[in-house]
């Protein structure tokens, strides 16, 4: 049977495969713009008859155009959507495995075609993708007016009421709302972070897996100093009416423009290197602690958490040219000294690795700061607070066609999708999948279907064996060893480090 009832109406969906049925664009809040602009997302309106979910809703305000993946054009309002693939079409109560996106909070959807979850259903899961506000839309402060507040961390608020679509209507698709797993990769993993320690999102989900979770959190005094910048930029008032008067394509551009000024601007401080504009504000309500705190005071104890990095994280920003490029010493001295990185980090890091580039230097150092590091520390903190966790590494690499392919960020996505042989993965693999990496994509996904069924991927949790991470390899990786900074340099240093 290929229709559903749901809470707002019966919807239609297709045969994806022999064993999954899909069904796509189904609106679990209403349209967040015109009265609902800036607010928390609103319920979506009830329809009559079925309503057909063969294809992907429009994407949220983004100017990305990622391949394969549907763009923005204004106009496109129902942006707010899930979409599921289930095995079990005609009941059966199976566990759920919940994917948000990443894309600096300021990009993406769950129409990119490496989030297909075909396979991941073909292995036991109800799997259910979601859209969420990003960019200003999502993550800007809107200062409050008239006695009227705007909340920050709009798109955590989505992804809250989107969980909590779940757990209304997913029992309809063959799930079980009592084993719901969130996963999310960059900064989908890092909002997962916030809402295990967020009071709206408590009980919705019971287990977690995050890969490459982003580090980036700001108070809500560098939120507003943002909003006045890109108000500037917008030729708008920095005030609720102000903001609400300039369209979306018109904050979309602004943001851009700020962006390339950080780019252009070397003494920009550190936005200079990767621009981030947009990430969860540190608000006392929404988000009442950053993540690191929360955990390690057990918030999040009753979630299992299942954490992934790779090895060479950053590779992959160099390599797509969305960074600053830093080859020299004094390049370098400057990079630490905008971050804040405490007297003597470089001296060690250049004591470990007295041989490599700086480049390469830079590259390490930056992708533990933005992910690696925070990545372990998430592991740390939630054990600290009672809770059980699982920690592993991706270190995939190979010789591609135009040289070493990396370890790199987004990587380790399409094996744990079971995607490898998606057209739009092929430069992130480093070419056609390999035998090998057919099996490392099992095994991959196997994990997944395994922690979202029983909390178990299969090896054992960090507390019996807190120096062991589950390393991913496909056993054919060439011998091209990638730079480390040793983690004991970073046990001075304080997150979250981004101050603009």
């Amino acid at each position: 049977m290929d229709i559903f009832k749901t809470t707002s109406g019966a919807v239609r969906g297709f045969r994806a495969s022999s064993d999954v049925v899909a069904v796509l664009g189904i609106p679990y809040a209403a349209p967040p713009f015109g009265a609902h602009r800036f607010r928390e997302p609103a319920p979506a309106a009830a329809w009559t008859g079925v309503r057909d979910c063969t294809a992907f809703g429009p994407v949220a305000p983004q100017s990305a155009e990622l391949p394969g993946s549907p763009a923005w054009s204004p106009g496109d309002e129902d942006v707010l959507t899930v979409n599921i693939w289930t095995p079990a079409p005609d009941g059966g109560s199976l566990p759920v495995l919940v994917w948000i996106h990443g894309g600096a909070y300021t990009f993406g959807s769950s129409a990119q075609p490496d989030f297909d979850g075909d396979a991941l259903a073909r292995a036991g899961l109800v799997v259910v993708t979601l859209n969420y506000r990003v960019g200003f839309e999502g993550f800007g402060h809107v200062p409050a007016a008239d006695g009227a507040a705007f909340p920050d961390n709009r798109g955590l608020l989505d992804q809250v009421a989107a969980l909590r679509w779940v757990r209304e209507n997913i029992a309809a698709f063959g799930g079980d709302p009592g084993s719901v797993t969130v996963a999310g990769h960059s900064a989908g993993a890092a909002s997962i972070a916030c809402l295990m320690v967020m009071d709206r999102a408590r009980g919705l989900f019971h287990r977690a897996v995050l890969h490459s979770p982003a580090s980036p959190h700001y108070p809500r005094d560098v939120a507003a100093a943002t909003t006045r910048e890109i108000a500037a930029a917008a030729g708008c008032p920095a005030t609720a009416e102000g903001l609400a008067s300039a369209t979306p394509q018109a904050l979309l551009a602004a943001s851009d423009r700020v962006v390339e000024e950080y780019r252009r601007d070397p003494a920009s401080g550190s936005r200079h290197y990767d621009p981030t504009l947009y990430a969860p504000v540190l608000d006392g309500d929404v988000l009442p602690v950053d993540p690191l705190t929360g955990l390690a005071a057990g918030a999040g104890r009753d979630v299992d958490l299942l954490v992934c990095h790779t090895t060479e994280e950053y590779r992959l920003l160099d390599a797509v040219g969305s960074s600053a490029k830093v080859t020299t010493e004094e390049q370098l001295a400057r990079f630490a000294e905008d971050f804040g990185l405490p007297d003597g980090f470089l001296a060690g890091c250049r004591a470990a690795l007295p041989d490599a580039p700086v480049l390469d230097v830079y590259l390490a150092v930056f992708g533990d700061l933005l992910f690696g590091e925070y990545a372990h520390r998430l592991v740390e903190q939630h054990a600290r607070g009672g809770g059980r966790v699982f920690r592993s590494v991706f270190d995939r690499r190979r010789t591609g066609p135009h040289g070493a392919v990396r370890a790199w960020h987004c990587a380790d996505v399409p094996f744990a999708f079971g995607n490898v042989d998606k057209e739009c993965v092929t430069f992130l693999i480093g070419g056609a999948p390999t035998a090998a990496d057919h099996d490392l994509a099992r095994r991959m996904v196997g994990a997944w279907a395994g922690f979202a069924a029983d909390g178990d991927p299969g090896w054992p949790s960090y507390d019996d064996a807190p120096g062991q991470p589950k390393v991913w390899r496909t056993g054919e990786c060439d011998a091209h060893d990638a730079p480390v900074v040793p983690r004991e340099l970073w046990a001075g240093v304080e997150f979250p480090l981004l101050r603009p």
